[in-house]
């Protein structure tokens, strides 16, 4: 599934890392990109200007595609290959499902793969989520978990515990290595790159932003009562029955300094990221439990019966 802007953090990460950037530095976005198909910056398309200068924080803001270019340009797509496989893209996320997907990263081992020829013009896709990145939407919300605690990698369960015949706990590893083995799976991080809290928080902070004033998501969160940080994305598919469709994603955690809650939304067919961003919302609402009348139905019961699968 393809996902657009949400994938800006990880060109960010990537930029950051390999010092192709620094936070101070700023790009000037006129519009259109000088380099490759010459691509335009989204605002171009929509207000015939650039968004002037950008920082890699006020970029990921304002999701400028003119600034991701320019890193993709110097980076170059198995750099940003590379981090994308940190945060478990390209992956299956091992949760208790069969027939999950992994996905695909862009890179020129990827084109090779198919029998195609790699150009700059396919890098500068790549960096701004498009070209052959392909993702599922857990592996979002474990992208986005992974960043926002920091660069721990995070294994998604729907099992919260199982008893044996005598009540005792099974211990987690133990369910895991089983699952692993009836989905063919391993649960180890195949990226053993560690990024640094400096380049964690810049980012996380450029996530703060977009929910602020000047940010895409702003309207939506503007009265939230905690603070979210997140990344809007609006991204082209090809389908069978409809031909292309526009899809809106909003990826996102709360609370921005002490986070408990990752969230990804994909709303298909013609939805915009601000949709996306609204069904976070009403989500992190009923968690929260912040409006009690639309939420009430919600919650979670917890005197479920105990039963035994055998």
């Amino acid at each position: 599934m393809h996902h657009g802007s949400t994938f800006k953090m990880v060109t960010a990460t990537a930029a950051l890392e390999e010092g192709a950037v620094k936070e101070s530095e700023y790009v000037y976005d006129r519009g259109v990109y000088p380099y490759g198909h010459n691509p335009v910056c989204w605002y171009y398309t929509e207000y015939h200007r650039g968004h002037g200068n950008v920082n890699v924080k006020t970029a990921l803001q304002k999701s400028c595609n003119y600034f991701f270019y320019e890193m993709g340009r110097r980076l170059g797509v198995d750099t940003i290959a590379k981090y994308a496989e940190f945060y478990g893209l390209g992956q299956k996320t091992g949760i208790e499902l069969t027939g999950e997907t992994a996905g695909t990263v862009a890179s020129t081992a990827e084109a090779e793969k198919r029998g195609e020829q790699w150009y700059l013009s396919n890098t500068l896709s790549a960096a701004i989520g498009q070209s052959y990145n392909n993702f599922s939407p857990i592996q979002m919300a474990r992208y986005i978990s992974i960043l926002a605690n920091g660069g721990n990698w995070v294994t998604p369960t729907l099992i919260k515990e199982i008893k044996d015949k005598d009540g005792n706990r099974i211990p987690k590893e133990e369910i895991r290595s089983y699952v692993n083995e009836l989905l063919g799976l391993s649960t180890n991080p195949i990226s053993d790159l560690k990024i640094s809290n400096e380049t964690m928080n810049t980012i996380k902070a450029g996530m703060r932003l977009v929910t602020s004033s000047g940010g895409t998501a702003y309207s939506v969160f503007k009265d939230f009562k905690y603070s979210v940080a997140g990344k809007t994305g609006s991204a082209q598919a090809i389908t069978q029955e409809k031909g292309e469709i526009t899809n809106g994603w909003f990826v996102g955690f709360t609370p921005y300094n002490n986070s408990e809650v990752a969230i990804a939304v994909l709303l298909e067919d013609g939805a915009s990221n601000s949709s996306a961003a609204k069904a976070a919302k009403k989500i992190l609402d009923a968690y929260y439990n912040t409006d009690i009348e639309e939420t009430e139905n919600l919650k979670e019961d917890m005197s479920a019966q105990i039963y035994t699968e055998t």
